[in-house]
């Protein structure tokens, strides 16, 4: 077999340009001559969205029938590796049915805030568990020979003004927050293909970005796919190439292959660049080709079914008083909301699923043969509130022993293309909720929605369910968790704040023009919230169960640590309720003292168990360097600073129960230098050049002197000038202070810089 090489050196130049953008929509292009075939990629990444005919990116024409799985949202809320990987891999049989090589996902930025209209599809506020379940999705898929394009590489965190905005954020921010989740995906996902974003990062477009998509991306990080554009975010192609934009899509009817061949013909691009790009490219789709299997079967029934399983792990149960939850049966249950029979499931835009089959929640009730009436409440198509809907909720409301009301975000509120405005549920949903409330106190409000919203009537609840978007299968879901017959075990996988203006990019997010700017820095989510001990209406991590687990036993390998050694972490949960359930372990690490603006805590690890009444089981966690370090902008590396840590067992980012200390030592001196405007504390804080200074802050004393070298009142000097004042006054003061308060010529001082940087 002809190695993709190889076939490169056999192509003319045209060739080569011909295959660096797409044939239409969703082909790559074919060169007939050498028997080179286009593959097909298509949406993902929570189904199969197929095109047959005429493509359109966002959906317009109907794709094939397929099956909608939780979308992200839903699906990282289950802290489930498994359950996500298991996504992929029937995903990627679906795609090797339907012939197509790249699936277009996972979308990995980060829930920088509530407003982007894409957080449906994100992940996380949090880079750790973003990157943990992008490498479990990743590899799902790719298990089955099919490839994933991690998008949107990166720093594409808002929908306002996406194809010109400028991401501006500073290297530290960029490292610890926005890049992680694509690092994990790159190194140990081992992503066929990453789809680079819309917008600029730090002044230069994505597409052309040649330290993101060729100095990190393959040079640091190892990544040996290809680079995809998204749909239309080529700006200068003849640049891409140059920087690592290996595949250009949509097809651009040749405009932009001809660009390049001129620039290669008038020697404005080195040839080899192109070559590069086109073995990238054949490279991997040699690898689908080699493993192609279009007879893998795809029963969509079993899948279906899988969905609603799925989709029932994911849910959050955020409130549950005096046990409303679960229902019995023989209760009277009043089911309110027109989602309750057109439930939202999916997000708008290029990853939206024409799916073959939709069960709502009164569908599952009905199949279940459970006892229910059922009131519309409010209309999907507006927001005014409806009179006569809400006399019929009332009624139903009063003549019942529990009440659900199934709200949320209608499709018009939260889509690709743009962001929200505010963060607030329709106003008739609000007003629904109230009116019933005062009907009957024993309320369930079960959400639909991709993003957070501000709850005012939460203290009306008595039980409150998160259920983001799960799947085409979400009635069943719904059904199987509001009566038991699965223990909720999800997770928040981002903070719910009180409301949008407690955020914390709330100042900045959108920018000013094309201007992005990045103000909060590496303060977000619960970095932002918990540092600052903000009231939030439910913590990053949270999510309560049917029974009750207790902690015990936490372990650490070793009390003291280099940061060159790992540190192996274990603790003891008990399930001490009457009911099976599933508990979400999670660690976290906190640094007591840091000379750098730090987070409270951060999220390093997480497991999910499961556990009978009364069974205990041990989680193990390993902890490596990068689990206690920060990005240090002097070194551009990662960097542990000496000192204590504190290793935390949590329910929530806001609820540790479990702490233990260690010591970790760091093997790595950062390099300083001093000048003549270095102020005394700096320098002290050094050990070598501290020892230098010492007999010099004698002098500095004695310089200050005392209450009586000052206006001859010592009473009053003393008032005047504390020993605390004169301390403050010898550390900040720089070393250029000694010319005037000790007689130091600059000579002298020129002398003392010499020791101090040897």
């Amino acid at each position: 077999m002809i190695s993709p090489k190889e076939l490169v050196s056999q192509m003319t130049l045209e060739e080569k340009c011909s295959l660096l953008s797409g044939a239409d929509f969703w082909h790559t292009r074919s060169v007939d001559r050498l028997g080179v075939k286009g593959v097909m990629v298509s949406d993902g990444p929570h189904g199969l969205r197929k095109q047959e005919e005429k493509g359109d990116h966002l959906g317009v024409n109907d794709s094939i029938k397929a099956v909608c799985f939780p979308a992200a949202c839903a699906s990282t809320a289950s802290f489930d590796r498994s359950l996500v990987r298991k996504i992929g891999e029937t995903i990627g049989d679906q795609c090797q049915h339907e012939q197509v090589a790249v699936n277009l996902g996972p979308a990995i930025n980060i829930k920088r805030s509530p407003l982007c209209g894409r957080n449906f599809e994100y992940m996380s506020e949090d880079p750790y568990l973003a990157g943990e379940m992008a490498v479990d999705l990743i590899q799902g898929v790719q298990s089955k020979n099919i490839g994933v394009s991690v998008k949107h590489f990166a720093a594409n965190d808002q929908e306002h003004r996406r194809m010109s905005s400028d991401s501006v954020v500073d290297e530290r921010t960029l490292r610890e927050i926005y890049l992680p989740a694509f690092e994990a995906a790159a190194k140990r996902g081992r992503a066929w293909t990453f789809m680079c974003s819309y917008n600029k990062l730090n002044g230069e477009y994505a597409s052309q970005h040649k330290w993101l998509l060729t100095d990190l991306l393959r040079g640091e990080w190892g990544f040996d796919g290809y680079v995809m554009s998204d749909w239309g975010a080529v700006s200068d192609r003849v640049k891409g190439v140059a920087a690592g934009l290996d595949l250009e899509m949509p097809g651009s009817n040749g405009v932009n292959d001809a660009l390049v061949l001129r620039a290669v013909q008038e020697g404005r691009l080195d040839e080899k660049y192109v070559d590069q790009c086109v073995e990238h490219i054949l490279t991997i789709h040699q690898r689908y080709f080699d493993n192609a299997k279009p007879d893998t079967p795809w029963d969509q029934e079993a899948d279906h079914a899988l969905a609603g399983k799925l989709a029932a792990e994911c849910m959050v149960l955020l409130k549950n008083e005096e046990n409303i939850l679960p229902l019995k049966k023989g209760e009277k249950i009043a089911v309110i909301g027109e989602f309750a029979e057109k439930p939202r499931f999916q997000g708008g835009g290029s990853s939206h699923i024409n799916c073959f089959r939709v069960t709502t929640l009164l569908d599952a009730l009905e199949a279940a043969g459970d006892a229910y009436t059922y009131a519309q409440g409010y209309s999907l198509k507006g927001e005014e509130v409806d009179e006569a809907l809400t006399a019929e909720a009332v009624a139903a409301a009063k003549a019942a022993d529990k009440v659900v009301i199934v709200a949320g975000l209608p499709d018009s509120f939260e889509s690709e293309g743009y962001d929200r405005t505010h963060m607030r549920i329709p106003a008739n949903q609000n007003a629904l909720i109230e009116a019933v409330a005062a009907a009957n106190p024993n309320l369930i409000v079960l959400l639909y929605n991709g993003s957070p919203v501000e709850m005012p009537w939460v203290t009306l609840a008595k039980g409150l369910i998160e259920g983001y978007l799960g799947g085409q299968n979400v009635g069943t879901a719904n059904r199987a968790v509001l009566f038991g017959d699965v223990n909720p075990s999800g997770r928040l996988p981002e903070t719910l704040p009180l409301r949008l203006e407690d955020t914390p990019c709330y100042l900045s997010y959108g920018g000013e023009g094309n201007t992005a700017p990045y103000t909060e820095g590496i303060f977000v989510g619960y970095r932002y919230y918990d540092r600052k001990k903000m009231d939030v209406l439910f913590p990053f991590g949270f999510g309560l169960s049917y029974t009750t687990f207790a902690y015990s036993n936490l372990k650490l390998s070793a009390e003291k640590i280099r940061d060159t050694d790992t540190l192996t972490v274990s603790v003891d949960v008990t399930n001490t309720g009457a009911v099976p359930g599933e508990e979400v372990v999670q660690l976290y690490v906190g640094d007591r003292e840091s000379t750098v603006f730090r987070p409270l805590r951060e999220l390093k690890g997480f497991d999910k168990i499961a556990l009978a009444p009364g069974q205990t089981k041990t989680v193990t966690f390993t902890l490596d360097k990068r689990s206690f370090a920060y990005w240090n902008t002097a070194i551009h590396d990662w960097h542990v600073e000496s000192g204590i840590f504190d290793i935390q067992i949590g329910t929530s980012s806001r609820d540790m129960v479990l702490s233990a200390p260690v010591e970790v030592e760091s093997t790595v001196r950062i390099p300083v230098h001093f000048d003549e405007n270095s102020i005394f504390m700096d320098i002290m804080a050094d050990p070598k050049a501290g020892a230098v200074m010492k007999a010099m802050m004698a002098k500095m004393g004695s310089a200050f002197g005392s209450g009586e070298d000052h206006g001859g009142s010592t009473e009053a000097a003393s008032e005047a000038i504390s020993d605390e004042m004169n301390t403050a006054m010898m550390n900040y003061m720089p070393l250029r202070g000694l010319i005037s308060f000790t007689g130091l010529t600059h000579e002298q001082l020129k002398g003392l810089l010499d020791q101090l940087n040897a």
